[in-house]
Formats: structure tokens, C-alpha cells, sequence
């Protein structure tokens, strides 16, 4: 055995470790980095621990009492109503219910988690504001989840930002949450100009938000002060935030960006000016798209001709034009798509005989170049917000080639739809599921406004009952019932009721179909009830 007074030793060598040392010799490991210690008779690896077990109590035992920190200065008041009682109990109720870990969900208890965005929504809408007690785990929730920060963080009010400072898991609630207008006036000034010099980054990209959302001119004198000093990725991210309010009154700043040295950066300012019809970018963007595309008067009947650009000059690069091509697409495709994008729609009506929208996309395309020009024609409708182009795009909802694989593609089609009306939206999407089933809906019913129009849930509950009689395999239907479960307007549930029953499952339907259909209506039924409940609950 080793002698006391060798134990004493060796005590007294480990004491006088650093523990930075320790740290590093155990991060990289004792056979990369010899630790600095003297034991005789012990392993590498026994002697760091023993070290690193002396000096842990050696560092606890001398700290000292560090003085008393300033009291922080109480949260901000919300001026909002805290929600109403049984309200407060369902929020409670939602914040607790975690996911399974399992995987697929079965059962007929609804997702209760699935329904706190809706929750929210509908507690926002009415002007309350969060109980105190449950901040903490909304903001839990919120972290995990960046869908819910929006309406989390509005409906939190100034106490979420006020108490995320306290805690580095809610940092994101400096950078996302909504603030309110800044004051106006010299002092008003004076503290946005110490903000932004002084802000975290988080801190800076909210205020932008905020001052764009207000005062759009501003936010962008406020950047552009300090623009040529901002990191490349900080510049993307203030860029980004011009979005909100953007107008021709950005267009030299823009124009500007164009030269940045970050090639986000100007691919950015480029899309941010080609959103602008009126811009010198779109007016040279249209010109080049322009030259690519004729009308054939020659042929039976008028139709468009394409010559794709056989190089991406100097000038294209800097109007956003990326010269590499993604991997499986051809270059001259490739800067096709992005000219067309980005030219001004109204071009195509003056350069093509004054023809409207519907006119022009029913044109024949020569050399199969068809469903590049369209698709280019969809991001620029999207882009643009171009409701007619966009009509004319999405064509009717029973055509045959509306499910594909006509020339716009479901997901370009589900893009399409955000720029019309929510009524039109929902029409158009009900037409859809009555001519082709739900089996290719699902993306174009995830844009649809909630609760879904009463037109469009009465074509999703009567697809699911014809897929149910016919004993289709029911896990394939599995994404639209939960979308269900969200959407359907509750009075749904009344009419939904009949079909809860285990119906008689047809010869050559899947194995167990029946009983899955059942256990999957009864829980959209509960689910609706509880929706239903949730809205009187915040109704008081």
C-alpha cells in the first residue's frame, strides 16, 4: 500500500493542477495528451480523475460570496386581459401534453399539441394576453417548435422578451418576438440609434423588423448607416427584413446591393427587385427575357418560340443571375428560368399581341420547352403576387392535367394558390378534390385558410367517406385526417358523426381498414368538440 504521507503528496501535486490543464488533458484524452500530474503507481486515466476530484472540491470550497446583483427592473405591463379561467386551464392543459415517442399516432384522444397554434390564434385574436405563471412553458414549447413562435411571442407580449434575457434557451424570443412602434420625436430617435449601435444581433434584427413594419424608410436609413460595417451574414439577414413594406423607395439601396461582395447578398437584392415591376433591374430583366421568347405567326396557328441565352454575361451575375447550373440541369434552361422569373409579367401582354393571361399560357410552346416557361411564369406570378397570371396558371380544377404531370406541377400549383383570395383558394381546391380525390391534395389543402371554407370540408369529409366505402388502404389517408382534424370547421362534427361506426370492410379491402376508419373519424369527431370547446372557453 501507498504511505499516508505519499497520498498527502500527491494531494498536495493535484491541488496544484490547473484545472484548465485537467480539462484539456480529459477533452482530448490521456493517450493525445499526457495530463501534468506525478502519481506513482496509478494509470493515466485514474490519476486525472483523481485530480480532477480534488480539484473540484478545492474550487467549490474557495469561492467566495460574490457581491448582490442589482435587482432587475420589474417586466414591462400588458395592458391585454389575461385569458379566462377555463381558458387559462386548457392552455395548461396543452402546454403539458408532450408527443409520443413511438411514432404513428392511434387512439381516438385528440393531439392536443397539434392544437395549440389554433389555441393561440384564436386567444390572440380576441386581445388576451398570457397568464404570468404560464410563460415559462410557453416558452419551452415555443423553443422547440419555431411554427409556434409567431403567435407564442404575440401572445406572450413584452414579459416573454423581458424574461427571456434571464434564460439562454429563450434567446430566440429577443430576435422573433413582435415589438411595437417606436416612439417618435428627437429622444424617440436617439434611443433607436443606441439600439441599433449598440443591440445584440438578436436584438438588432427584431428592431428592424419592428421599425420596417412601421416606418419602412427608416428601417432602411437605419441600415444603411452602417451597412458597409456588417458581417456578410448579418447583411442577408437585414437585407431579408426589407421584404415587409417593400416599395420603390428601396430601389437605390437595392440597386447597391447588387455590387455587394456576397453572392446571398446580391441574389437577394436582385429577387427583392424584381418583385418590383417598376424597377431598372425588372425593365433589364424583361428586356433579356424578352429576346428568348417569340410569337410564330408562320405555323397553322400562333405559338412561342424560345432561344435560351448561350452565356451568363458580367451583367446578368450582377442582376442576380447565378451562372452554375444545379446538378442534373442544363445552363441555358437554368438562366432561362431565372430571366423569365424575373422580368415584369406585364412584358408578356405587350410583347405577345396584347393577349391576356389565360390567352398567352394557352399558347403551344415549340421544342418542348413548355413546362420551363410556365414554371418560370409560376415564380414570377408568386413573386409578383400577379392573382390574374396566377389563374390563368392554375387553369381549371377538374382539367385532366391538374393532378399532373401537366406543365405546373402541384407543388408550383399549391404556390400559386397563396396569391388568391382565401374564398377562391378554397373553391378552387374543393373543385380539385371533387375531380381527382384527395390522394394528390394534401399540399394544396396545407395553403388553404382555417377553418377550411364550408364548400372545401364538405369535399374533404365526402372523399374520406368514399375511401372509406370503398375500403382503400386507410394509412394512405392518414396526412389529410390529421389536416382534417385541424382545419374542418366543428360543425362538422355533427355531420361526421354517422360515419364513427366500423363499417363492413368489401372483400378486397386492406386488413383491418374497418376498424383504423372508425377509430380515425371518432377522433376527428372528439377533436372537432374540443375545438368547439376551446372557442367558447375563450369566448367566456
Amino acid at each position: 500500500m501507498t504511505p499516508p504521507t505519499a497520498h498527502a503528496e500527491a494531494a498536495g501535486r493535484h491541488a496544484r493542477t490547473p484545472w484548465e490543464e485537467l480539462v484539456t488533458a480529459a477533452l482530448l484524452g490521456t493517450d493525445r495528451r499526457t495530463p501534468p500530474l506525478t502519481a506513482p503507481g496509478r494509470q493515466a486515466p485514474a490519476a486525472l480523475l483523481d485530480a480532477a476530484a480534488v480539484q473540484t472540491v478545492r474550487r467549490r470550497a474557495g469561492l467566495r460570496p460574490a457581491p448582490a446583483a442589482d435587482r432587475p427592473a420589474p417586466a414591462p405591463a400588458d395592458p391585454r386581459p389575461v385569458v379566462p379561467a377555463a381558458a387559462r386551464r386548457r392552455l395548461a392543459t396543452l402546454l403539458a401534453d408532450h408527443p409520443s415517442a413511438s411514432g404513428g399516432r392511434r387512439g381516438t384522444a385528440p393531439d392536443l399539441m397539434e392544437l395549440l397554434p389554433q389555441w393561440l390564434a384564436l386567444a390572440g385574436d380576441r386581445g388576451f394576453t398570457a397568464p404570468p405563471e404560464l410563460l415559462p412553458a410557453l416558452l419551452n414549447a415555443a423553443r422547440g417548435r419555431t411554427d409556434l413562435r409567431p403567435q407564442a411571442l404575440a401572445f406572450a407580449g413584452p414579459r416573454a422578451q423581458w424574461l427571456a434575457r434571464f434564460n439562454p434557451d429563450w434567446k430566440f424570443a429577443l430576435r422573433a418576438a413582435p415589438g411595437s412602434a417606436p416612439e417618435t420625436g428627437p429622444q424617440g430617435q436617439r434611443e433607436l440609434q443606441r439600439r441599433w449601435q449598440e443591440g445584440l444581433f438578436a436584438e438588432r434584427v427584431t428592431l428592424l423588423a419592428t421599425l420596417r413594419a412601421h416606418a419602412p424608410d427608416d428601417a432602411r436609413e437605419l441600415l444603411s448607416d452602417t451597412w458597409t460595417t456588417e458581417r456578410a451574414e448579418d447583411r442577408l439577414m437585414f437585407l431579408d427584413s426589407l421584404r415587409t413594406g417593400l416599395g420603390g423607395a428601396d430601389e437605390p439601396f437595392l440597386e447597391q446591393a447588387l455590387g455587394d461582395r456576397s453572392r446571398n447578398v446580391r441574389s437577394t437584392a436582385a429577387e427583392l427587385l424584381s418583385a418590383l415591376p417598376g424597377s431598372a433591374l425588372a425593365a433589364r430583366m424583361a428586356d433579356r427575357a424578352a429576346s428568348c421568347v417569340a410569337l410564330d405567326r408562320t405555323a397553322g396557328r400562333p405559338e412561342l418560340t424560345v432561344e435560351a441565352p448561350h452565356e451568363c454575361d458580367a451583367g446578368m451575375e450582377r442582376d442576380g443571375v447565378a451562372p452554375k447550373p444545379p446538378a442534373g440541369r442544363g445552363e441555358r434552361s437554368w438562366w432561362l428560368g431565372q430571366l423569365v422569373e424575373s422580368a415584369p409579367l406585364a412584358t408578356w401582354q405587350r410583347r405577345l399581341g396584347d393577349r391576356t393571361p389565360d390567352d398567352i399560357v394557352a399558347l403551344p410552346v415549340a421544342d418542348g420547352w413548355r413546362g420551363e416557361l410556365h414554371a418560370a411564369w409560376c415564380r414570377a406570378a408568386v413573386r409578383q403576387r400577379d392573382t390574374g397570371w396566377s389563374r390563368a396558371l392554375l387553369g381549371s380544377p377538374s382539367a385532366p392535367d391538374a393532378a399532373g404531370p401537366g406543365a405546373v406541377s402541384l407543388a408550383e400549383r399549391a404556390k400559386l394558390l397563396t396569391t388568391l383570395p382565401a374564398a377562391e383558394r378554397a373553391e378552387w381546391v374543393a373543385g380539385f378534390i371533387d375531380a381527382h380525390g384527395l390522394s394528390e391534395a394534401f399540399q394544396l389543402l396545407g395553403v388553404c385558410a382555417v377553418p377550411w371554407a364550408p364548400p372545401l370540408g364538405r369535399a374533404v369529409v365526402d372523399a374520406l367517406n368514399i375511401a372509406r366505402d370503398a375500403g382503400s388502404y386507410p394509412w394512405s389517408f392518414s396526412g389529410v385526417m390529421g389536416l382534417a382534424e385541424r382545419c374542418l370547421d366543428p360543425a362538422e362534427a355533427v355531420r361526421l358523426e354517422a360515419l364513427t361506426a366500423t363499417p363492413d370492410e368489401p372483400e378486397d379491402a386492406s386488413p383491418g381498414a374497418g376498424g383504423y376508419w372508425s377509430e380515425a373519424f371518432q377522433r376527428l369527431v372528439s377533436t372537432l368538440r374540443l375545438r368547439a370547446a376551446m372557442r367558447a372557453e375563450l369566448d367566456g
